[in-house]
């Protein structure tokens, strides 16, 4: 019971002192800071645009220093005579997923971000990170924020209505969802709502989210667009909407984005923040997630349930994509680098994912069930057993097959939410993964 009773005691003191380090550096507010990533598949830039005060910070206050997972990219906040971080947070951007496209070989192009972090208390350096595939630095900026510079823009409330979903806690102690409209006219408001709803029983019915659901806030943004419905680029649709979405990304017909990240941002407003989620309404099949940047999700479709869950799980988890195209592997995951996703791993270094969740004398790759070998499961998904279905979504191992390649990319079970809509449920190594996450935002 002592040794209960000191650990917890010794708990409580890192917190209060985490907490010491953000009131001597940062004040309740957020620093939204927007940038462009530019560039080709050759060389990237990055470019300070402008700098915002807007609503209270909802981030975290603790574990300033240490991001959650590398990711693609990292914001840091550095004090200017030490170099020490006082504040860092991990991301990924769409330039980075446009930047493996064939497209990419041939023009230059230029993509919106905002990044967010605590305003300071004192003048600080924002130093901006790119990684390469290889986990390389692959651009740079570093430039100074005083927080007494007059050219910081003050956000102010732009008179949308926000809804409160869900209220858990304050913002020190709940992490903070935002769902924002897109494609829904003046009329369709009360349509927005109730998705927006609907959106929060579909995260919430899910674990881990399930069983965590107390340590989250839900909020939503009702932003007209000028017409119902999203741009379809394919079809020769275009809408006028609020951050002006659109399908075919990339020329992928189910690829559903948007790029205008300031818009975006400038709708938010004032709403805390950490997570956001852009609900566009519209019935055709698509949406994306990016991890610490957006999710974006068709409003209509009938697997909107399973597409939410498995999109959010890389915008909140920072998981990776577990299925495979064919065989024209994508060059994402080199093979002599290991992935930062937590679900899929190289075997560069395997010991930093699951092998403590092995069975022990374990065959690598490990041997698909003889169901996988047969038929196609997603067309016969429903027809399985409990048993068959826990099965393949339970029984960990390294199965060759992930992150868009057939060799060379390993996942940690042959069916998850990460890999197929049909699976009901995240596998262990994901589930696990999210919880983590949670506790790192919430501390404990």
């Amino acid at each position: 019971m002592r040794k209960l009773f000191l650990l917890a005691a010794a708990l409580l003191a890192s917190l209060s002192l985490a907490g010491q380090d953000f009131q001597t550096h940062f004040t309740d507010n957020t620093l939204r800071l927007d940038y462009v990533f530019c560039g080709d598949v050759h060389h990237q830039s990055i470019y300070y645009a402008r700098a915002y005060r807007t609503g209270a910070w909802a981030g975290r206050r603790h574990h300033l220093s240490e991001a959650a997972l590398r990711g693609n990219g990292q914001v840091r906040v550095l004090d200017p005579d030490s170099g020490e971080i006082l504040y860092v947070n991990s991301f990924s951007t769409l330039f980075q997923e446009w930047q493996a496209t064939e497209e990419a070989a041939h023009v230059q192009k230029a993509f919106e971000n905002c990044l967010q972090v605590p305003f300071p208390t004192h003048p600080v350096d924002i130093e901006v990170v790119l990684f390469d595939t290889h986990a390389k630095v692959s651009s740079r900026l570093r430039h100074r924020v005083d927080p007494s510079d007059i050219l910081i823009r003050e956000s102010a409330d732009n008179g949308l209505q926000v809804a409160s979903i869900l209220e858990n806690g304050t913002l020190e102690e709940a992490i903070d969802i935002v769902v924002v409209s897109e494609g829904y006219a003046l009329e369709d408001r009360g349509k927005f709502f109730h998705d927006a709803r609907r959106a929060a029983d579909a995260l919430f019915s899910h674990e881990p989210f399930k069983s965590y659901k107390g340590r989250f806030n839900f909020r939503a943004v009702f932003a007209p667009s000028a017409d119902s419905g999203v741009s379809i680029p394919g079809q020769g649709i275009w809408k006028e909407t609020a951050v002006s979405s659109h399908f075919d990304t990339f020329y992928s017909d189910r690829y559903l984005t948007t790029s205008s990240i300031w818009t975006l941002y400038d709708l938010i407003g004032t709403v805390p923040s950490e997570h956001v989620i852009v609900l566009a309404n519209t019935a055709k099949y698509g949406g994306g997630g990016i991890y610490n940047s957006v999710t974006i999700m068709n409003s209509d479709h009938p697997t909107f349930v399973p597409v939410l869950v498995h999109e959010f799980g890389h915008a909140f988890g920072g998981l990776g994509d577990e299925y495979a195209y064919g065989d024209n592997p994508e060059t994402l995951y080199p093979a002599d680098t290991e992935p930062w996703e937590p679900n899929l791993t190289t075997l560069v270094d395997f010991t930093a994912k699951w092998a403590d969740l092995m069975p022990p004398h374990s065959t690598l790759p490990t041997p698909v069930d003889p169901i996988e070998e047969e038929q196609d499961v997603r067309r016969i998904w429903d027809t399985l057993t409990p048993e068959q279905k826990a099965r393949l979504n339970r029984k960990i191992g390294v199965y060759e097959g992930a992150g868009y390649q057939m060799k060379g990319v390993f996942r940690p079970v042959q069916e998850c939410r990460m890999r197929i809509n049909e699976c009901e449920e995240f596998c262990p190594v994901c589930t696990r993964s999210i919880v983590r996450m949670i506790d790192y935002y919430t501390a404990r």
